[in-house]
């Protein structure tokens, strides 16, 4: 790689690792037939008037390996809660008792395996164009240097093959997660 623009390239690393971590942080929200409070992460209940994490209003834990138990810290969210996992695509009906709400999280069927198995590679797909957009932007602001003549055609060319290098690496990252978390769902 082209030492001249290792700052540069230590930028777009960081913007793609970011896209990365954003796909992991998706997958685990991804329900998986098992109970994992990450899939609680994208449900906002109302809280004194803010939009906020069931995380954030109470303690979540997990009992066994199938069942959540969400105990809010104030006792009149309990139905707030309730409605908001209703309302949001987890598909799992709550258990209220009052002072706790229990999901228990069915063994997954093979149909709802590929549902999950699809919306897995869809998010997969959003994480690579985030990936090529990132080079893209790259190769026009490398372009843009060379128009003003702050580097040479070679060095254009130079770091086009870099950029590239660096995108294909990410993208076999992303197949490479995409890969496990499909096995982790087809294998429950």
């Amino acid at each position: 790689m082209n030492a001249q623009f290792k700052d540069i390239y230590s930028k777009i690393t960081d913007k793609m690792e970011k896209s990365v971590d954003a796909l992991e942080s998706e997958f685990n929200s991804v329900r998986a037939g098992r109970a994992n409070p990450a899939v609680l992460d994208q449900i906002k209940v109302e809280y004194y008037g803010t939009p906020s994490q069931i995380n954030a209003v109470a303690s979540v834990s997990v009992p066994d390996a199938r069942t959540l138990a969400i105990q809010p810290w104030d006792a009149s969210l309990t139905k707030e809660i309730e409605r908001a996992i209703l309302a949001s695509d987890l598909g799992i009906t709550p258990n209220n008792d009052g002072k706790i709400i229990r999901l228990n999280f069915p063994p997954l069927t093979e149909e709802r395996r590929k549902e999950l198995v699809k919306q897995i590679h869809k998010l997969a797909e959003n994480a690579k164009v985030a990936v090529r957009n990132i080079r893209r932007d790259s190769m026009e602001h490398f372009k843009n240097m060379k128009k003003n003549s702050e580097i040479t055609e070679d060095d254009l060319k130079s770091a086009e093959k870099d950029l590239q290098d660096i995108t294909d690496k990410y993208v076999k990252l992303i197949d490479s997660k995409l890969a496990d978390k499909e096995n982790d769902l087809m294998s429950l």
